[in-house]
């Protein structure tokens, strides 16, 4: 597997929730950049999001913002010399 435009689009918008609060979440709006607005499509067509504009996090979806949002703590990480 290799890393797409598309995937990347992808783990971007999953970064970009909140998961302090399952009571909060995104809207991608219609002026924003359209790799944003597709990410956000296929996102919902794989049940991670519950709108196809955003919306709220699903089940699966929160485990996966939960593991990209691991992920990039762990990569950011500035190393101490």
């Amino acid at each position: 597997m290799s890393f797409t435009p598309e995937l990347v689009a992808e783990l971007e918008i999953l970064a970009l929730f909140p998961l302090d609060s399952s009571q909060e979440g995104l809207k991608i709006h219609q002026t924003a950049a359209p790799k944003a607005i597709a990410a956000a499509r296929r996102l919902y067509e794989k049940d991670l999001i519950d709108q196809p504009d955003g919306g709220y996090l699903t089940s699966l979806g929160r485990d996966a913002a939960q593991n990209v949002q691991t992920v990039l703590t762990i990569l950011n990480v500035e190393e101490t010399a």
